[in-house]
């Protein structure tokens, strides 16, 4: 995120009405809706997380206990049990649903 000066950029009488809710203050202004991009989307996280979520119920299908992979991943087996579940609400395309 820049810093840009309002007052060079913003035509005058929308820099009065602004000047009118804030003077002399730094504002944010977001960006557009249509322009966001989902959390995750730009690092890989999402897919990341599809990943190792697809292998922890894999593994838990063939057999693994919830602590044994809450141990592996380092995670609670509170939110193991999360992820199977939502694994087993919204399976990939391609697996059955259990």
């Amino acid at each position: 995120m820049s810093y840009k000066r309002a007052d060079e950029i913003l035509p005058e009488n929308i820099l009065e009405i602004l000047q009118s809710y804030v003077s002399g203050e730094a504002i944010y202004v977001p960006k557009k809706k249509e322009c966001r991009k989902r959390w995750g989307s730009s690092t890989g996280v999402n897919e990341k997380l599809r990943i190792r979520n697809e292998q922890i119920f894999d593994q838990h299908r063939r057999g693994a206990s919830t602590k044994e992979l809450a141990l592996r991943y380092y995670l609670t087996e509170k939110s193991i049990q999360r992820i199977l579940r939502e694994m087993q609400m919204k399976p990939p395309k391609g697996r059955k649903k259990f």
